[in-house]
C-alpha cells in the first residue's frame, strides 16, 4: 500500500488590501484607557512589512526596489507602532511613529492590540534614538507571558530578554545598531508620552 504524504506549509496572512484606514492618527489610548499597537509585522514571519501612510495600506517594505526579507531569525513577536506618536529627528528621534514589540501569539498585519509596555530596549540606529517599547497584550485572556512589569519580565523571562535584544542587535546586517540599555516600563510609559502628538 503506499502512503500518502501530506505537506502543510504555514501561510502567512498579511492584510495588504485592508480597507484604507487612517492607522498613524488613531488615538494612543483606546477608550478603556490602554496604549494601543498597530501590528505591521506578525510575530515568526522574516517579511518586513511597514504602514504606508500615504496609500493607507500595508506594504512589504523595499531595499532597492526589491521586498525585503529579513536575512536572519524570524520576528520574535508581533512589531508595529503606537498610532498618534513621532518620533521627532529634531529631538534625536528617527522620524517615525514609536515601536513596539509585542510578546504573544502571531497576529495579523492591520490588527489594533492594547498592550501593556512592561520595558523598554534603548537602540541607536545611525546615531538616531530607535527605542522599541516591549509589551504585552492588554487582555490577560491574550497574554502567554507572565509579565505586568519591568521586573516581571526580568525574574521570569531573562532568556527572552536576552534573545530579543540579541535579535534588535544583528538582524539587520546593513545597519549599524548599538546597544543603550533597558528601561522599566514606567520609562517605556515616559518614551511614549514624549513622542505622542
Amino acid at each position: 500500500m503506499k502512503h500518502l504524504k501530506i505537506l502543510i506549509l504555514p501561510i502567512l496572512i498579511v492584510c495588504f488590501s485592508c480597507k484604507n484606514k487612517d492607522y498613524y492618527n488613531l488615538s494612543a489610548r483606546n477608550e478603556d484607557g490602554n496604549y494601543q499597537t498597530v501590528v505591521e509585522i506578525p510575530a515568526g514571519t522574516n517579511l518586513k512589512i511597514e504602514y504606508n501612510h500615504e496609500q493607507q495600506k500595508f506594504l512589504p517594505d523595499q531595499r532597492e526596489g526589491i521586498d525585503r526579507l529579513i536575512e536572519f531569525l524570524p520576528y520574535p513577536g508581533n512589531y508595529g507602532f503606537i498610532p498618534s506618536t513621532f518620533s521627532d529627528p529634531e529631538k534625536g528621534g528617527d522620524g517615525d511613529a514609536l515601536d513596539v514589540l509585542i510578546l504573544g501569539e502571531s497576529l495579523q498585519s492591520g490588527t489594533i492590540v492594547p498592550i501593556k509596555p512592561i520595558a523598554i530596549l534603548k537602540l541607536l540606529d545611525e546615531n538616531e534614538e530607535d527605542d522599541k517599547i516591549i509589551a504585552v497584550p492588554a487582555l490577560k485572556k491574550d497574554q502567554i507571558f507572565k509579565a505586568e512589569t519591568y521586573k516581571d519580565f526580568l525574574e521570569n523571562y531573562p532568556e527572552a530578554k536576552d534573545i530579543i535584544e540579541l535579535w534588535f542587535l544583528s538582524y539587520d546586517k546593513d545597519n549599524s545598531i548599538q546597544l543603550k540599555g533597558w528601561g522599566s516600563e514606567k520609562e517605556a510609559e515616559q518614551r511614549i508620552e514624549k513622542w505622542r502628538e
